[in-house]
């Protein structure tokens, strides 16, 4: 007979909007022991395993903070119900809560506030943070749905259990224990043969909202920007992020995130939301699974009109479980740009021709410290406008402009100094030929595990490396000898730079940025590591920087210790750079 051993789910708090995928083992008739599926469709042996969700109404539903999903409410912001926001995202646990999250509440939300509810005697509006207070109480934070006439209400019926069908709970379901039953059933009287093996969740929470982040105008404007495409003929934007890949996201790496912020069910939606809100034309995104780009960004992110291209890295990694693989994904509006070509670089490929010239020995141990497995994917797009519509020399209707893109991620070790620029190295003059073959607009974006100052960084943002540079004395096999060919010629210039200049807004985001470098402080805070290793470069000679998206402090991204955080869900941040083309002009 067909029977349950037991039932699990791999996070231990649902979170709307978040799929719930039990794992379900049985065992079959004949005594093997299976996770497959085994519909009514397609039973075994005149059996089949039914399966069905029920949301606990006799519990009481408990209203949680927007901010720490893990603590009862005992406020709630009533500007934020007046305005007509999501009800989850009005509730606060204590009075710090609520004024910590205050200068975050979204501005259009209130200014509808403002506008709908006249200001009080005292000049507040409702839920503003005043000496009294400005929230409501929530009572007891606590209530019984239906009147708690019924103990338990199903969810949506009966359905066979399988990975394709996982149940994900709803905003209604916040603050409710879920049940799952499953049960074996015989087939020809469609009866229970045993007790149903049951499984009680946590409660349901809602998903946190991250901090919004707006656009910071450069080049002497003011303001601050929403986000949106790069401001139509002439300008693009484009998006480079580390989104860590799971099978590095473990919990002995950070133990500080909750589990059920690291798990993938919940990232995966957290991610995507944050890539949709930055509504990007291009995006080079970096630690991309690819069993996971295969099956949710690639789709995911066609559905909302863009093309991608993906190149995995040259080995595997062992999880524990499975064999994963993670690699460099680049995705570009089909509106806006079409692919003409794309080139793949294999650093390993480069270590390989390296050491044929090598003695037997040194060529062992060249390619010992030299085959890392890392990987550059570099696309050449055409705009499907005509740019800025004259050509800057001739003064001739414009042909569609195009433009080359590369994304890489380069080596982590930090041992390896020389590892990592000669991979940069090795990028740099494969550029370097292309743009000998066509004179067009470059960037070069990505993680280049290396930090301001660093080797690889003076070489890309400067075209040359110092012969007295410190990290040149890490050059075991003799591969950066001369120093005078480290250098490129490729007018290449750090986006965040360009915050050296502009208004009052960059003033202020350039207090979270080195001085002495000119760029971020940080864009990947862990506990161990706070320091700066993304960059987008770009060539300054056929491209101007608008705006940027702005750079978060300290006390933002240390909030819940590090990152990643139940809030932003890698433990890199996301660069935005809005692009604008300069009138062709010759190299």
């Amino acid at each position: 007979m067909l029977s349950v051993l037991r039932v699990h789910l791999p996070s231990d708090i649902p979170i709307a909007g978040c799929e719930l995928c039990p794992y379900v083992l049985l065992r079959k008739p004949d005594g093997t022991i299976t996770t497959e599926d085994i519909p009514d469709t397609n039973p075994i042996d005149g059996y089949y395993i039914r399966c069905r969700w029920y949301r606990v109404q006799s519990d009481k539903r408990v209203a949680v903070c927007s901010v720490h999903p893990n603590e009862p409410a005992t406020l709630q912001c009533l500007g934020c119900v007046k305005a007509k926001l999501p009800i989850a995202r009005s509730y606060h646990c204590s009075p710090l809560c609520f004024q910590s999250a205050w200068p975050r509440h979204p501005r259009a939300a209130l200014a509808r506030a403002r506008r709908q509810h006249p200001r009080s005697s005292d000049g507040t509006i409702p839920g503003e943070i005043s000496a009294g207070g400005g929230a409501a109480g929530v009572g007891g934070g606590q209530r019984r749905e239906n009147g708690g006439a019924a103990e338990e209400e199903e969810l949506f019926g009966k359905f066979n259990m399988g990975r394709g069908k996982p149940y994900t709970p709803s905003t209604d379901d916040v603050g409710h224990v879920l049940k799952l039953e499953c049960v074996p059933i015989e087939a020809a009287t469609g009866l229970p043969v045993a007790p149903p093996s049951t499984l009680l969740t946590s409660r349901v929470i809602p998903a946190p909202s991250p901090t919004p982040r707006r656009m910071v105008a450069v080049g002497g404007g003011e303001g601050e920007g929403q986000m949106g495409g790069g401001g139509g003929r002439g300008g693009f934007t484009l998006l480079s992020y580390n989104v860590l890949a799971d099978l590095y996201a473990t919990s002995e790496m950070y133990s500080y995130c909750p589990p059920w912020a690291l798990s993938w069910a919940y990232r995966k939606q957290n991610l995507l939301r944050e890539l949709l809100g930055y509504r990007a034309d291009i995006m080079c995104l970096q630690e991309v699974q690819s069993d996971h780009f295969e099956e949710f960004f690639g789709p995911e992110l066609e559905k909302q009109g863009y093309a991608s291209v993906f190149k995995k890295k040259t080995a595997e990694v062992y999880t524990g479980t499975a064999y994963a693989i993670d690699g460099c994904a680049t995705f570009f509006r089909r509106d806006r740009f079409s692919l003409v070509k794309k080139y793949e670089v294999e650093f390993n490929k480069a270590a390989l021709s390296l050491s044929e010239a090598l003695a037997p020995p040194t060529k062992k141990a060249a390619l010992n410290r030299l085959l890392k497995d890392n990987v550059a994917l570099i696309v050449v797009l055409e705009a499907r406008d005509a740019g800025d519509g004259k050509d800057g020399a001739s003064g001739a209707p414009a042909k569609r402009q195009l433009l080359c893109v590369a994304n890489t991620h380069i080596h982590a070790n930090p041992e390896l100094k020389d590892v990592k620029l000669w991979q940069v190295h090795t990028l740099l003059k494969g550029l370097e030929k292309i743009a000998a073959s066509a004179d067009i607009p470059m960037l070069v974006a990505g993680d280049f595990n290396s930090v301001p100052g660093s080797a690889p960084h003076s070489l890309l943002a400067t075209g040359r490396v110092d012969a007295n540079h410190p990290e040149l004395a890490t050059d075991p096999l003799g591969i950066l000898r001369p120093a005078s060919k480290l250098c490129h010629q490729l007018p290449l210039v750090s986006a965040y730079a360009s915050l050296s200049r502009g208004g009052s807004v960059a003033e202020r985001q350039r207090r979270r940025m080195d001085a002495s470098s000119s760029e971020p402080l940080f864009t990947n805070v862990t506990r161990d590591f706070m320091g700066t290793l993304d960059y987008v470069f770009y060539t300054a000679d056929s491209l101007s920087v608008e705006s940027l998206l702005e750079l978060l402090d300290e006390d933002t991204v240390r909030k819940d210790t590090a990152l990643p955080s139940p809030e932003w869900s890698s433990d890199h941040l996301a660069l935005l750079t809005e692009f604008r083309y300069k009138p062709r002009m010759r190299r």
